[in-house]
């Protein structure tokens, strides 16, 4: 316990300091009652210019009469006041650094009384850093065969497919790709809704099977209603209904996949002939497994740094990979068109189910921060233009909008961090022993 100074003033007030955990630390204060009975004043004071009150002139109210009837305002409007000064200037006399704003706890606050309360707080553990030199991973060797070329060229074969009029006059059938007007709506009720030219293939394994037969048989111009019975795997709005569909056929097509010959190849623009596609394919591929192979093995690595350590993680920490995490997959589902509000998908409880993760990668969040310390690993100012460069590149757009709006949002430090990150898992890649299956 320690005296301590308020606000620049001579009087004390007691402060304990507890470590609870590791991790989890708390202030514990007692103000003294002349300093609670001053600021009970300021704020009473500062009431007193702004209420008006029957019987008295505006700003003439007595002190007693305003502390009487707004008691509950002004002791919590001073409460906040000391516990907003003491505990910063405490932490920051103490050269305590929090990783998120401590949370104020047991406040007792009346007149005549010393104040009382704790601030409880997490920081950084103190990291018995474990040997990190020669870690062992095992990691799946970059892998590209024919096949896979086979199946990227089909892909983009796919991709330039055309979809043509069928020219004779007949009924739609299994294989067609039918372009329809399209008005549903739930039997049960509840919100419909319509789409012009939408393109169905009839047969395809992704339609229900009631759709598919529903769409068999029909001739340009015909209106048909379809009850499709949805099971409870479907989309939310419709599952376990049953949704009346009415389309209008406007036309029959069909898919022209081009061949995958030289002809192809030149098409695509910048290519002699099929082998020189495949070439560039098979590039693209062995790229592509390299990356894979360096994730998997600084993945690996952390995993294995991490089961070295045992000490206890900051919630804090957690809770912000716990954030992310979720914030990651809400995201990636609105950039594919999809609401994530819409989804069926329970957020706290896909929260929760991150937690074991993000308690390992906040772990290792301490280990690679304290080996780069430690080593001395540093990003350096054209390295991270160099980033800025790339992202860029990547966008479209120029470097300068890019760092602009990097700055703008607060993520350069992030990027500087991300950055530094790699830079300590390349040191630690290279100290390690991969073994490639």
């Amino acid at each position: 316990m320690r005296p301590a100074g308020l606000g620049g003033q001579r009087r004390t007030l007691k402060v304990d300091y507890i470590e609870e955990t590791p991790v989890k630390k708390a202030l514990a204060f007692e103000v003294e009652p002349e300093v609670v009975a001053a600021e009970i004043d300021k704020r009473a004071k500062e009431l007193a210019r702004k209420v008006k009150l029957p019987g008295f002139r505006p700003g003439k109210t007595p002190l007693d009469v305003i502390k009487r009837r707004f008691h509950g305002e002004i002791l919590g409007e001073a409460a906040e006041a000391i516990v907003n000064r003491v505990v910063f200037e405490e932490l920051e006399g103490r050269g305590l650094r929090p990783l998120a704003p401590p949370k104020v706890e047991e406040v007792k606050l009346e007149e005549g009384q010393p104040m009382t309360f704790k601030a409880v707080f997490e920081t950084l553990p103190i990291v018995e850093l474990p040997e990190w030199k020669g870690l062992e991973v095992k990691v799946k060797g970059p892998s590209v065969s024919d096949e896979d070329v086979g199946k990227e060229l089909e892909r983009l074969r796919e991709e330039a497919s055309r979809f043509e009029p069928v020219e004779e006059s007949r009924p739609t059938q299994a294989g067609d790709y039918v372009l329809l007007d399209l008005f549903w709506k739930p039997l049960e009720g509840g919100k419909g809704g319509h789409d012009e030219n939408a393109l169905i293939e009839i047969g395809n394994p992704g339609n229900h099977e009631q759709m598919n037969k529903g769409l068999e048989g029909m001739n340009a111009g015909e209106r048909r209603e379809i009850d499709v019975a949805w099971g409870a795997d479907a989309a939310p709005a419709v599952a376990n209904k049953t949704v009346r569909y009415t389309v209008t056929l406007k036309g029959i097509k069909k898919k022209v996949t081009p061949e995958g010959d030289d002809e192809f190849a030149k098409d695509l623009g910048e290519f002699e002939d099929l082998a020189q596609l495949k070439d560039r394919i098979r590039s693209q591929l062995q790229s592509a497994e390299q990356r894979r192979v360096d994730r998997e093995t600084k993945a690996g690595l952390i995993e294995a740094l991490a089961a070295r350590a045992g000490f206890e993680v900051p919630e804090a920490l957690v809770e912000r990979h716990m954030s992310a995490r979720t914030e990651n997959l809400a995201r990636g589902l609105a950039y594919q068109g999809i609401d994530p509000r819409k989804v069926g998908v329970n957020w706290n409880d896909y929260r929760q189910s991150t937690r074991d993760d993000s308690v390992k990668a906040a772990r290792a969040d301490i280990l690679l921060d304290e080996i780069a310390r430690r080593e001395g690993v540093q990003v350096l100012e054209p390295e991270i233009d160099a980033e800025i460069a790339r992202i860029a590149a990547r966008a479209g757009r120029s470097k300068e909008v890019v760092r602009a709006q990097l700055a703008k949002e607060g993520e350069l430090s992030a990027l500087a961090a991300r950055l530094r990150e790699e830079k300590t898992l390349d040191l630690l890649k290279s100290n390690a022993t991969i073994e490639l299956t």
